[in-house]
């Protein structure tokens, strides 16, 4: 009776270990054969499975591009919306709040964002150019937000424009200039 038990009791282990064997091995990767390169001779059609790939490869491409152009449009309306609301906030009070350093702390990362999907990129601009008032640099910010957003709805999906990459960083170097110029809230 005991060495039924303790054959019983082997045959179950060897039982759960070859099970476990094969699931483990059902589930690893297998590696796929690569394709064998189609060779076609001058007299015959072409393989329309490969056009239907470059096709539907050429779509993706498109759709990605015109999400990507869609969401820099959207950025752009970000854009102006904050610095509407910059501007009425700064009207009133001739001062940033808590609030406001959050939206100009987003302001520079959209402008950020559009200046890198115009193809731009790090650019230090001449500050000796800008104004040492407070005043006068906010109402230039605004003034270039809303330029730069007409600018990148009126830009092509297909152009790399200068003009926005070139008002993007003079937005940032504005924003920066009001960071230093502002008391902080």
């Amino acid at each position: 009776m005991k060495l039924a038990c303790r054959t019983l009791r082997y045959i179950a282990v060897a039982a759960v270990g070859l099970s476990a064997t094969t699931v483990a091995n059902a589930q690893a990767p297998r590696s796929t054969p690569e394709p064998i390169p189609r060779i076609s001779r001058p007299d015959e059609p072409p393989d329309p499975f490969a056009s239907m790939e470059e096709e539907m490869r050429a779509k993706r491409a498109i759709k990605f591009a015109e999400k990507e152009y869609r969401e820099n449009i959207d950025r752009a309306h970000e854009l102006a919306d904050l610095g509407s609301q910059l501007g009425a906030s700064y009207k009133k009070n001739q001062q940033f709040d808590r609030t406001d350093w959050k939206k100009l702390e987003r302001l520079e990362k959209l402008a950020k964002a559009i200046r890198n999907a115009a193809g731009g990129s790090n650019w230090e601009i001449d500050s000796d150019k800008h104004s040492v008032s407070l005043t006068v640099n906010v109402e230039e910010l605004l003034t270039v937000v809303g330029s730069l957003a007409d600018r990148v709805e009126k830009t092509p999906r297909h152009v790399v424009s200068a003009a926005v990459i070139d008002e993007a960083n003079v937005l940032l170097e504005l924003i920066r200039l009001v960071r230093e110029l502002s008391p902080k809230a």
